[in-house]
Protein backbone atom coordinates (compact mmCIF):
# COMPACT_ATOMS: atom_id res chain seq x y z
CA UNK A 1 0.00 0.00 0.00
CA UNK A 2 3.04 2.48 1.00
CA UNK A 3 4.65 1.65 -2.05
CA UNK A 4 1.49 2.13 -4.34
CA UNK A 5 1.07 5.51 -2.57
CA UNK A 6 4.38 6.66 -2.66
CA UNK A 7 4.12 5.79 -6.68
CA UNK A 8 1.52 7.65 -7.11
CA UNK A 9 2.26 10.79 -4.63
CA UNK A 10 5.38 10.35 -7.44
CA UNK A 11 3.35 10.54 -10.38
CA UNK A 12 1.39 14.02 -9.73
CA UNK A 13 4.73 15.89 -8.29
CA UNK A 14 6.28 15.03 -11.75
CA UNK A 15 4.27 17.14 -13.62
CA UNK A 16 4.23 19.54 -11.14
CA UNK A 17 7.88 19.80 -10.60
CA UNK A 18 8.22 20.38 -14.32
CA UNK A 19 5.83 22.87 -14.53
CA UNK A 20 7.52 25.26 -11.96
CA UNK A 21 10.84 24.11 -13.40
CA UNK A 22 9.87 25.15 -17.09
CA UNK A 23 8.53 28.59 -15.69
CA UNK A 24 11.87 29.47 -14.00
CA UNK A 25 13.57 28.44 -17.46
CA UNK A 26 11.10 30.49 -19.58
CA UNK A 27 11.61 32.06 -22.14
CA UNK A 28 14.14 29.34 -23.14
CA UNK A 29 13.96 30.60 -26.99
CA UNK A 30 12.19 33.23 -29.07
CA UNK A 31 8.44 33.91 -28.03
CA UNK A 32 5.83 34.90 -30.66
CA UNK A 33 3.59 37.63 -30.52
CA UNK A 34 0.67 37.23 -33.03
CA UNK A 35 -1.22 40.18 -33.92
CA UNK A 36 -4.35 39.28 -35.39
CA UNK A 37 -4.47 42.35 -37.96
CA UNK A 38 -2.67 43.97 -40.60
CA UNK A 39 -0.78 47.55 -39.85
CA UNK A 40 -2.33 49.59 -37.68
CA UNK A 41 -2.65 50.30 -33.95
CA UNK A 42 -2.77 46.62 -32.61
CA UNK A 43 0.22 46.33 -35.02
CA UNK A 44 2.53 48.98 -33.19
CA UNK A 45 1.63 48.41 -29.73
CA UNK A 46 2.94 44.99 -29.87
CA UNK A 47 6.01 46.17 -31.86
CA UNK A 48 7.05 48.68 -29.31
CA UNK A 49 5.77 46.12 -26.28
CA UNK A 50 7.98 43.50 -28.08
CA UNK A 51 11.15 45.34 -28.51
CA UNK A 52 11.43 46.26 -24.70
CA UNK A 53 10.28 42.56 -23.50
CA UNK A 54 13.18 41.11 -26.24
CA UNK A 55 15.40 43.63 -24.29
CA UNK A 56 14.52 42.52 -20.49
CA UNK A 57 13.75 39.26 -21.13
CA UNK A 58 17.21 37.94 -23.53
CA UNK A 59 15.19 36.19 -26.01
CA UNK A 60 13.93 37.45 -29.28
CA UNK A 61 10.38 38.36 -29.46
CA UNK A 62 9.19 37.60 -32.88
CA UNK A 63 6.02 39.88 -33.99
CA UNK A 64 3.66 37.94 -36.53
CA UNK A 65 0.66 39.49 -38.36
CA UNK A 66 -1.85 37.35 -39.04
CA UNK A 67 -5.00 39.22 -40.62
CA UNK A 68 -8.57 37.64 -41.30
CA UNK A 69 -11.63 37.97 -40.09
CA UNK A 70 -11.34 40.83 -37.36
CA UNK A 71 -8.65 39.29 -35.78
CA UNK A 72 -10.46 35.50 -35.40
CA UNK A 73 -7.45 33.91 -37.44
CA UNK A 74 -4.67 34.81 -35.60
CA UNK A 75 -6.55 34.90 -32.38
CA UNK A 76 -7.33 31.08 -33.03
CA UNK A 77 -3.75 30.16 -33.85
CA UNK A 78 -2.84 31.36 -30.36
CA UNK A 79 -5.79 29.32 -28.83
CA UNK A 80 -4.34 26.04 -30.64
CA UNK A 81 -0.71 26.98 -29.44
CA UNK A 82 0.94 25.04 -27.38
CA UNK A 83 0.19 26.59 -23.45
CA UNK A 84 4.20 27.03 -23.11
CA UNK A 85 4.70 31.27 -22.95
CA UNK A 86 6.05 30.74 -26.43
CA UNK A 87 3.32 31.91 -28.73
CA UNK A 88 1.57 34.67 -27.01
CA UNK A 89 -1.31 37.42 -28.61
CA UNK A 90 -1.58 41.52 -28.99
CA UNK A 91 -5.25 42.13 -29.80
CA UNK A 92 -7.55 45.45 -29.57
CA UNK A 93 -11.03 45.21 -27.95
CA UNK A 94 -12.64 43.93 -30.91
CA UNK A 95 -11.30 40.79 -29.50
CA UNK A 96 -14.70 41.17 -27.26
CA UNK A 97 -16.62 42.58 -29.94
CA UNK A 98 -16.64 39.16 -32.07
CA UNK A 99 -18.41 36.89 -29.85
CA UNK A 100 -21.37 39.33 -30.65
CA UNK A 101 -20.30 39.44 -34.42
CA UNK A 102 -19.69 35.83 -35.42
CA UNK A 103 -22.25 33.36 -34.82
CA UNK A 104 -19.97 30.71 -34.52
CA UNK A 105 -16.09 31.88 -33.34
CA UNK A 106 -13.70 28.21 -33.77
CA UNK A 107 -12.52 29.41 -30.03
CA UNK A 108 -13.95 30.12 -26.75
CA UNK A 109 -12.84 33.57 -25.95
CA UNK A 110 -12.87 33.13 -22.01
CA UNK A 111 -11.85 29.93 -21.90
CA UNK A 112 -9.25 28.84 -25.03
CA UNK A 113 -7.26 32.11 -23.80
CA UNK A 114 -5.76 33.20 -20.70
CA UNK A 115 -5.93 37.21 -20.27
CA UNK A 116 -2.64 38.21 -19.16
CA UNK A 117 -2.68 42.34 -19.15
CA UNK A 118 -3.77 45.03 -20.34
CA UNK A 119 -1.46 46.74 -22.14
CA UNK A 120 -2.83 50.14 -23.01
CA UNK A 121 -5.52 52.08 -24.08
CA UNK A 122 -6.68 55.36 -26.23
CA UNK A 123 -9.05 57.90 -24.54
CA UNK A 124 -11.28 58.06 -27.58
CA UNK A 125 -11.99 57.84 -31.11
CA UNK A 126 -11.66 60.53 -33.87
CA UNK A 127 -14.05 61.30 -37.06
CA UNK A 128 -12.49 62.23 -39.44
CA UNK A 129 -13.12 62.90 -42.92
CA UNK A 130 -11.11 63.08 -46.15
CA UNK A 131 -10.50 67.16 -47.02
CA UNK A 132 -12.75 67.01 -50.37
CA UNK A 133 -15.74 66.64 -47.97
CA UNK A 134 -17.75 69.51 -47.97
CA UNK A 135 -18.41 69.19 -43.90
CA UNK A 136 -16.68 71.62 -41.63
CA UNK A 137 -18.63 70.00 -38.93
CA UNK A 138 -20.36 66.47 -37.17
CA UNK A 139 -23.70 68.52 -37.88
CA UNK A 140 -22.91 69.42 -41.70
CA UNK A 141 -22.04 65.83 -42.00
CA UNK A 142 -24.43 64.34 -40.95
CA UNK A 143 -26.89 66.75 -43.21
CA UNK A 144 -24.70 65.55 -45.76
CA UNK A 145 -25.20 61.89 -44.98
CA UNK A 146 -28.91 62.25 -44.77
CA UNK A 147 -29.24 63.40 -48.60
CA UNK A 148 -31.28 60.40 -50.08
CA UNK A 149 -28.73 60.90 -53.07
CA UNK A 150 -25.65 60.76 -50.83
CA UNK A 151 -23.23 58.40 -51.85
CA UNK A 152 -20.17 59.04 -48.62
CA UNK A 153 -18.90 56.08 -46.96
CA UNK A 154 -16.93 55.24 -44.37
CA UNK A 155 -14.18 52.88 -44.11
CA UNK A 156 -12.95 49.98 -41.66
CA UNK A 157 -10.61 47.22 -40.68
CA UNK A 158 -13.42 45.21 -41.06
CA UNK A 159 -16.97 43.87 -39.83
CA UNK A 160 -17.19 44.16 -36.22
CA UNK A 161 -14.03 45.72 -35.29
CA UNK A 162 -14.65 48.19 -32.96
CA UNK A 163 -14.13 51.05 -35.88
CA UNK A 164 -16.61 49.53 -37.89
CA UNK A 165 -18.96 49.50 -34.51
CA UNK A 166 -18.66 53.38 -33.44
CA UNK A 167 -19.77 54.52 -36.81
CA UNK A 168 -22.13 52.24 -37.11
CA UNK A 169 -23.46 53.11 -34.38
CA UNK A 170 -23.59 57.16 -35.48
CA UNK A 171 -25.36 55.61 -38.56
CA UNK A 172 -27.93 54.15 -36.63
CA UNK A 173 -27.98 57.60 -33.99
CA UNK A 174 -27.92 60.18 -36.79
CA UNK A 175 -30.15 58.55 -38.97
CA UNK A 176 -27.84 58.51 -41.99
CA UNK A 177 -27.02 55.98 -44.58
CA UNK A 178 -23.14 55.96 -45.49
CA UNK A 179 -22.47 52.70 -46.88
CA UNK A 180 -19.81 50.67 -44.51
CA UNK A 181 -16.58 49.58 -46.70
CA UNK A 182 -14.80 46.77 -44.58
CA UNK A 183 -11.10 46.18 -45.41
CA UNK A 184 -8.60 43.42 -44.38
CA UNK A 185 -6.75 45.77 -41.53
CA UNK A 186 -6.75 49.59 -40.96
CA UNK A 187 -3.68 49.58 -42.82
CA UNK A 188 -5.51 49.28 -46.42
CA UNK A 189 -8.68 51.04 -44.80
CA UNK A 190 -6.68 54.33 -44.04
CA UNK A 191 -4.50 54.34 -47.43
CA UNK A 192 -7.70 54.58 -49.26
CA UNK A 193 -9.04 57.14 -46.83
CA UNK A 194 -6.31 59.31 -47.64
CA UNK A 195 -6.67 58.27 -51.32
CA UNK A 196 -10.47 59.76 -51.23
CA UNK A 197 -11.64 55.70 -52.32
CA UNK A 198 -13.46 55.97 -48.66
CA UNK A 199 -14.91 59.59 -47.14
CA UNK A 200 -15.33 58.77 -43.88
CA UNK A 201 -13.84 57.07 -40.92
CA UNK A 202 -13.55 56.79 -36.79
CA UNK A 203 -9.70 56.02 -36.23
CA UNK A 204 -7.47 55.87 -33.33
CA UNK A 205 -5.00 58.26 -32.67
CA UNK A 206 -1.84 55.58 -33.38
CA UNK A 207 -3.80 55.01 -36.39
CA UNK A 208 -4.29 58.54 -37.82
CA UNK A 209 -2.88 61.07 -35.61
CA UNK A 210 0.25 61.78 -37.61
CA UNK A 211 -2.16 61.93 -40.97
CA UNK A 212 -4.43 64.23 -39.38
CA UNK A 213 -1.58 66.59 -38.17
CA UNK A 214 -0.31 66.81 -41.97
CA UNK A 215 -3.42 68.01 -43.39
CA UNK A 216 -4.40 64.68 -45.40
CA UNK A 217 -7.54 64.09 -43.42
CA UNK A 218 -10.05 66.41 -41.33
CA UNK A 219 -10.89 66.17 -37.77
CA UNK A 220 -14.99 66.65 -36.70
CA UNK A 221 -15.13 64.92 -33.31
CA UNK A 222 -14.27 62.88 -30.77
CA UNK A 223 -15.67 60.60 -28.86
CA UNK A 224 -14.38 60.73 -25.22
CA UNK A 225 -16.71 62.81 -22.61
CA UNK A 226 -13.41 65.81 -22.94
CA UNK A 227 -11.18 67.17 -25.12
CA UNK A 228 -8.09 65.88 -26.57
CA UNK A 229 -4.89 66.91 -25.03
CA UNK A 230 -3.38 66.34 -28.77
CA UNK A 231 -6.11 67.62 -30.54
CA UNK A 232 -7.60 70.66 -28.24
CA UNK A 233 -9.58 72.23 -31.28
CA UNK A 234 -11.73 69.71 -32.01
CA UNK A 235 -14.79 69.13 -30.32
CA UNK A 236 -16.19 66.24 -28.31
CA UNK A 237 -19.34 64.16 -29.82
CA UNK A 238 -21.66 65.61 -27.01
CA UNK A 239 -19.91 69.32 -28.19
CA UNK A 240 -20.49 68.93 -31.70
CA UNK A 241 -24.02 67.79 -31.28
CA UNK A 242 -24.93 64.01 -30.28
CA UNK A 243 -25.79 64.42 -26.48
CA UNK A 244 -24.49 60.77 -25.39
CA UNK A 245 -22.34 59.29 -27.88
CA UNK A 246 -19.35 58.88 -25.82
CA UNK A 247 -16.84 55.81 -26.32
CA UNK A 248 -13.95 55.09 -24.64
CA UNK A 249 -11.23 54.57 -27.31
CA UNK A 250 -10.52 50.52 -27.11
CA UNK A 251 -7.47 48.83 -25.14
CA UNK A 252 -4.98 46.45 -26.28
CA UNK A 253 -4.39 42.98 -24.20
CA UNK A 254 -1.95 40.36 -23.90
CA UNK A 255 -3.04 36.69 -24.20
CA UNK A 256 -1.16 33.31 -23.80
CA UNK A 257 -3.04 30.03 -24.58
CA UNK A 258 -5.14 28.82 -21.89
CA UNK A 259 -3.48 26.39 -19.66
CA UNK A 260 -0.08 28.16 -19.66
CA UNK A 261 1.36 27.73 -16.38
CA UNK A 262 0.71 30.77 -13.79
CA UNK A 263 4.23 31.51 -13.37
CA UNK A 264 4.34 32.07 -16.42
CA UNK A 265 1.55 34.26 -16.93
CA UNK A 266 2.84 35.87 -13.83
CA UNK A 267 6.29 36.38 -15.42
CA UNK A 268 4.87 38.15 -18.20
CA UNK A 269 2.43 40.39 -16.75
CA UNK A 270 5.79 41.53 -14.70
CA UNK A 271 7.51 42.08 -17.63
CA UNK A 272 5.22 43.87 -19.28
CA UNK A 273 4.75 46.04 -16.04
CA UNK A 274 8.24 46.62 -16.39
CA UNK A 275 7.91 47.83 -19.89
CA UNK A 276 5.42 49.82 -19.74
CA UNK A 277 7.37 51.82 -17.16
CA UNK A 278 10.52 52.21 -18.77
CA UNK A 279 10.93 55.75 -20.13
CA UNK A 280 11.32 54.20 -24.20
CA UNK A 281 8.03 52.75 -24.17
CA UNK A 282 6.58 55.78 -22.72
CA UNK A 283 7.95 58.21 -25.43
CA UNK A 284 6.74 56.42 -28.21
CA UNK A 285 3.41 55.86 -26.50
CA UNK A 286 3.06 59.40 -26.06
CA UNK A 287 2.91 61.11 -29.10
CA UNK A 288 0.41 57.97 -30.43
CA UNK A 289 -2.22 58.72 -27.62
CA UNK A 290 -1.32 55.41 -25.75
CA UNK A 291 -2.11 55.63 -22.18
CA UNK A 292 -0.06 52.58 -20.40
CA UNK A 293 -2.49 50.16 -18.21
CA UNK A 294 -0.79 47.26 -17.20
CA UNK A 295 -3.48 45.29 -14.86
CA UNK A 296 -3.01 42.29 -13.10
CA UNK A 297 -4.63 38.89 -14.80
CA UNK A 298 -6.47 38.71 -12.01
CA UNK A 299 -8.41 41.98 -12.74
CA UNK A 300 -8.16 41.61 -17.01
CA UNK A 301 -9.83 38.80 -17.21
CA UNK A 302 -13.21 39.77 -15.41
CA UNK A 303 -12.94 42.89 -17.12
CA UNK A 304 -12.70 40.93 -20.74
CA UNK A 305 -15.59 39.58 -19.63
CA UNK A 306 -17.50 42.14 -19.09
CA UNK A 307 -16.87 44.07 -21.87
CA UNK A 308 -18.02 40.86 -24.22
CA UNK A 309 -21.21 41.85 -22.71
CA UNK A 310 -21.21 45.86 -23.13
CA UNK A 311 -20.53 44.91 -26.73
CA UNK A 312 -23.16 43.27 -27.55
CA UNK A 313 -25.13 45.52 -26.16
CA UNK A 314 -23.40 47.96 -28.59
CA UNK A 315 -23.63 45.27 -31.55
CA UNK A 316 -27.53 45.50 -30.98
CA UNK A 317 -28.02 49.36 -30.87
CA UNK A 318 -25.64 49.79 -33.93
CA UNK A 319 -28.06 46.85 -35.15
CA UNK A 320 -25.05 44.75 -37.09
CA UNK A 321 -26.33 41.59 -38.36
CA UNK A 322 -24.28 38.61 -36.88
CA UNK A 323 -22.55 36.47 -39.44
Amino acid sequence: MLTRRAALLSAVSVPLLSAVASAQQYPSRAVRIIVPFSAGAPDTVARIIGQQLSTQMGQPVIIENRPGANGVTGTNEVAKAPPDGHTLLVVSSSFAVNPSIYRKLPYDPLHDLEPVTAICATEGYILVVHPSVPAKTLQELIALARDPNSTLSYGSPGVGNTLHLVAALLNARAGTNMAHVPYRGAGPAINDLIGGQIQVMFVTPPLALQHILSGQLRPLAYTNARRAAFLPDVPTMEEAGMPGFVLDGGWYGLFAPAHTPGDIVARLYREVQAALASGEVRDRFAPLGLDPIGTSPAEFKPFVAAQIKSFAEQVRLAKIEPQ
